[in-house]
């Protein structure tokens, strides 16, 4: 809020303030002899309206510092605190710095804090706080809670500094390349190898371009406005066709198995590329002649499609990063396969928006499962009523209803 506006609110409840000024100081006196629990005199009611339309927090302090009033923001950002038996308080030495400040300066003081919430939590918050005298008789001071918007400044900053250090690899090898392949014009062997890792930096460039604008898409919230009934064994068997080449050529065998016949409530695509991301990052981790699988169940209303493989393996302090954006377990293994860093992210995000989750497990030499979790739709079943073959879903709590989608059954 501009330095103006708080200004002129504190002018406006400067005089209502004045009329208990005396008889808070009188109080804060009397308050080293015996410290009631609660007070007998609050903001008059003129001035608490007044109050009451700002979305800032506020506490109204008088000339001793002490509070007046305060209000539920302020206890929740941990601004004011109030002792069992005493009355509430700045919680913090530089709040009370500040506030002294001011009450002997008068004017005006606007700083940005970290303070810790409450005893119990182990979280800081970034408060932007605001503190005007209110004449002689005490000070305003309003807070605003920064910590999300700060949280996300940081993250945007880091997101960029790291697609620039990715997006640096590719392009400083193709160019290097290049030249090199002009000083080796004269060698069509050199100039047919150098082709060949040029295109193999040129798809690792594309696979992490796609791969940033499918996670800005993820993260933009619209993500799915094609929502629809999707079929679970669809998902599996697309997710399966783009990993084939891949699994053949790193020698992986990739079995399925589980429950069929499940549907959950989203977008095909999306949750094509969630799996397909879990498929390859399963091969990619596995030491060749070994097997990942993926099996799919249904509990308590939950549709889960694991995938696990026999790889290396996560030690426990990097299974708490994985879903981090450009995290890698294994960076040389991760650039021989051309991953980016941000499958898993991606998969996180679309897991979030279809009202699931992903979580993983691992152990060190014994491999990793990864399991994507996603609300059931119901399952469809064929009955015949009459001449007439029908599909239906069967909610997994035993109702049935006919299923939207036709069955291309009947006479």
């Amino acid at each position: 809020m501009p330095q103006s506006v708080l200004l002129l609110l504190a002018a406006a409840i400067g005089l209502v303030i004045g009329i208990v000024a005396t008889s808070a100081l009188r109080r804060s006196e009397s308050r080293r002899a015996v410290a009631p629990a609660v007070r007998d005199e609050v903001v008059p009611e003129a001035a608490a309206e007044v109050l009451a339309i700002l979305s800032s927090a506020y506490v109204v302090l008088d000339a001793a510092g002490d509070v007046l009033r305060a209000s539920p923001l302020a206890y929740s950002y941990g601004i004011v605190r109030a002792a069992e038996g005493d009355y509430p308080r700045l919680a913090n030495a530089q709040l009370m710095e500040l506030a002294s400040d001011v009450g002997r300066n008068g004017g005006f003081r606007d700083e940005r804090l970290t303070l810790r919430r409450s005893a119990q939590e182990d979280t800081d918050a970034v408060i932007d706080v605001r503190i005007g005298a209110l004449g002689e008789h005490g000070a305003l001071l309003m807070a605003d809670d920064l910590t999300r918007a700060v949280r996300v400044e940081e993250t945007r900053r880091d997101f960029v500094a790291n697609v620039s250090h990715e997006l640096k690899t590719p392009v400083g090898a193709i160019t290097l390349l290049a030249e090199t392949m002009e000083d080796a014009a004269e060698d069509p062997d050199a100039v047919r190898r150098f082709a060949e890792r040029m295109q193999t930096e040129t798809r690792r460039l594309s696979h992490l371009v796609q791969e940033i604008i499918e996670l800005s898409r993820v993260q933009g919230g619209s993500a799915l406005t094609d929502a629809e009934p999707v079929e679970v064994d669809e998902v599996v068997e697309e997710a399966v066709a783009l990993n084939r080449n891949f699994a053949l050529g790193s020698k992986i065998e990739v079995s399925v198995g589980g429950s069929s016949g499940l549907r959950v409530y989203g977008s095909s695509a999306m949750l094509i590329t969630a799996l397909s991301n879990l498929v390859s990052n399963a091969i990619a981790y596995s030491e060749a002649r070994t097997r990942v699988g993926i099996a799919v169940r249904h509990e308590d209303g939950m549709v889960e499609i694991s995938v696990k493989d026999q790889g290396i393996g996560i030690a426990k302090d990097q299974l708490e990063r994985v879903f981090e954006r450009f995290f890698r377990v294994d960076r040389a293994r991760s650039r021989a396969t051309g991953g980016s860093g941000l499958g898993l992210a991606i998969v996180k995000h679309i897991a979030t928006d279809h009202g699931g989750e992903v979580t993983a497990w691992s152990m060190p030499g014994q491999g990793s499962t990864f399991t994507l979790r996603l609300p059931e739709m119901g399952r469809t079943e064929t009955i015949t009523v009459g001449s007439r073959t029908l599909e239906v879903s069967a909610n997994p709590h035993g109702a049935s209803a006919p299923s939207d989608r036709p069955s291309g059954k009947g006479s």
